[in-house]
């Protein structure tokens, strides 16, 4: 069935609203290559602090181009508006991450859903539509994202940039040269339609690029096995984000453990190095007691913790180390003021005493195990063994915990007020832990009903 067009009228008021359209885009070039400048900016940045390869770019829609577009859809489409038209092209401002290798498809989209806000389900490719062309291969393999910047990570004079819709297209760096060859040969034809002979070798190339994107995962695999070799030190960041996949893996499962599973590892890595531990055979030991709940902690963060854990006094190298390299999704904000600084010294202090107080606790009672996070996991206790006090101990510790996780790992950057609360929390739930094991000792009791 085919595609009613416009009558002589429509197609005359379509052509009018398009001129429009093209006008006014001109005019607002510079807000979409800004927008999609900044969306691609914070998004390599952080690509860079996970560990993942990648070469991102962006552009603006070109107004030539669009205009050609434009009214070639208009031929088939009745445009009311020039809103319609917004509303219909969805790639004004671009952004394209170009994978080296395409196992890390996962990652990327956990980043970007962190980033920034999507405006509606991403889009896998392939789908379920009829192909173009006849073809022996599967085609175009990758996730497009429409989204917006998050308006808390803009300043105010930036805010209007979080209205422009950007789109960004994640494949890998054969599947997007291969795209870009197919997309202007075929929907951008120059030279008139492409013959029988040349859409099979379209095709042809297309399975050539999959072929590669094998091999690719292959070199992943290959080089994640390689950066655990016993006794070599890792080189950089990338390095290390590939051991402590292979590493986790084999504590946590195969199945359990993928590229989405990372965190800032550039972080990770400075403190390795600062401790004289980035080695495997080193990183290897905290990683034995982690868990595999990464959508709330990924592995990056779950080791710092347990580096942490094990001499407090290394809060200050780390804190130093963040403040080298701040974290990216917050790196549009403003920057921390000193009464800011002191409040979340004064709240780390705070932590730190309380980590000792349960870490030793941990060690008493419970000589032997381990296990991920283990000041939670003795609040946990506690409150199997005191009823008593009621679940609002461990939903407090709870609380304080993910703050203290947001804080220290640079998720958020909490307000100068919000900070003193935490610490006047934190301040009161260390003081009825006191207050419980000052009273009796409950392990020893069970101990002693055990033992009669």
């Amino acid at each position: 069935m085919s595609t009613p067009r416009c009558s002589p009228i429509q197609w005359k008021n379509n052509l009018d609203i398009v001129s429009e359209f093209i006008a006014r885009y001109r005019k607002e070039y510079d807000f979409y290559e800004q927008a999609c400048r900044m969306v691609a900016q914070s998004l390599e940045a952080n690509l860079r602090s996970a560990g993942v390869r990648a070469i991102v770019t962006s552009r603006a829609k070109n107004p030539t181009r669009l205009e050609a577009k434009v009214r070639q859809r208009a031929l088939k489409r009745r445009y009311e508006s020039v809103s319609a038209i917004f509303d219909d092209i969805v790639d004004l401002a671009g952004v394209r991450v170009a994978l080296y290798f395409p196992g890390e498809r996962q990652e990327v989209g956990r980043i970007i859903e962190g980033l920034f806000d999507l405006t509606e389900t991403p889009k896998e490719f392939p789908t379920a539509a009829a192909p173009s062309y006849k073809k022996r291969f599967s085609g175009y393999w990758a996730t497009h994202y429409r989204v917006v910047l998050k308006e808390a990570t803009l300043h105010d004079s930036n805010q209007r940039y979080a209205e422009a819709k950007v789109e960004i297209q994640v494949a890998s760096v054969l599947m997007h040269a291969w795209s870009e060859v197919e997309h202007d040969l075929v929907y951008k034809p120059l030279q008139g339609e492409l013959s029988v002979e040349e859409y099979s070798i379209l095709d042809e190339l297309n399975g050539l690029v999959l072929s590669g994107e094998i091999a690719l995962e292959r070199l992943q695999k290959a080089g994640e096995q390689r950066a655990s070799t016993q006794g070599r030190k890792f080189s950089n960041h990338y390095d290390l984000a590939a051991s402590l996949i292979e590493l986790a893996r084999a504590a946590l499962g195969e199945a359990t453990v993928t590229e989405a599973a990372i965190g800032r590892v550039d972080i990770l890595f400075d403190l390795l190095k600062s401790l004289d531990l980035n080695k495997p055979e080193n990183l290897a030991q905290y990683v034995q007691p982690l868990h595999n709940d990464f959508e709330k902690r990924p592995l990056s963060e779950q080791v710092i913790d347990q580096i942490l854990i094990e001499d407090p006094s290394r809060y200050a190298m780390y804190e130093h180390i963040r403040r080298v390299e701040p974290t990216p999704s917050v790196s549009l904000v403003t920057g921390e003021t000193r009464q800011q600084r002191e409040a979340i010294g004064e709240f780390i202090q705070l932590w730190v005493e309380y980590e000792q107080m349960l870490t030793k606790l941990w060690k008493d009672t419970q000589p032997g195990e381990s296990g991920p996070w283990a000041p939670m996991r003795m609040v946990s206790m506690l409150h199997q063994y005191y009823p008593k006090t009621g679940p609002s101990l461990g939903q407090a510790a709870k609380r304080i915990q993910d703050f203290r996780n947001r804080l220290v790992h640079g998720i958020d950057m909490p307000k100068y007020e919000r900070v003193k609360v935490a610490s006047e929390e934190l301040r009161e739930l260390t003081k009825q832990l006191k207050l419980i094991l000052g009273s009796t000792r409950p392990f020893d009791e069970d101990q002693d009903q055990e033992a009669g």
